[in-house]
């Protein structure tokens, strides 16, 4: 089970190495997105908070990488923390999220990308529940539900 001290490990010196790796180019991924997923995904935006279905969504299944596919967390760790974002306590897997300080808007903060394919999901907090004490607050639109 990851905790907060290991993910700051990771972002301070480096992510496990992803199972696959999916590069394309700019032009590609606007191809392949909406403004909104481009922006949030390519251009490390946020989608405003309360504006997904996703947040109210707790039924089984799997989040993947919407960018990629990657599978990325599974329902059973999604929990209402009430910002207005899906929130989960555990990736998947150790290696399916990567790491990275982010130091803007005058705040310290990690920031979650998808390890294969390096799209922004959002930031992980620790102030989620017991007993990992995790919180990933991720957008909604950077995320595709993949039935159980």
């Amino acid at each position: 089970m990851l905790n907060w001290k290991t993910i700051l490990q990771f972002a301070d010196h480096g992510n496990p190495v992803p199972e696959r790796t999916v590069t394309k180019t700019d032009a590609e991924w606007q191809k392949q997105l909406s403004d909104d997923q481009y922006y949030v995904t390519r251009r490390k935006g946020t989608e405003r908070p309360f504006s997904s279905a996703m947040c109210g969504l707790f039924e089984p299944g799997l989040y993947g990488c919407l960018c990629c596919d990657t599978l990325l967390f599974d329902a059973s760790e999604k929990f209402d923390s009430g910002t207005g974002w899906p929130s989960f306590t555990q990736p998947v897997a150790e290696n399916a999220i990567a790491y990275h300080a982010d130091r803007s808007h005058g705040m310290t903060r990690v920031e979650t990308t998808c390890n294969t394919c390096g799209a922004h999901l959002g930031h992980v907090f620790p102030d989620g529940p017991a007993p990992s004490g995790l919180r990933y607050c991720m957008n909604a639109v950077a995320l595709k539900k993949v039935k159980a």
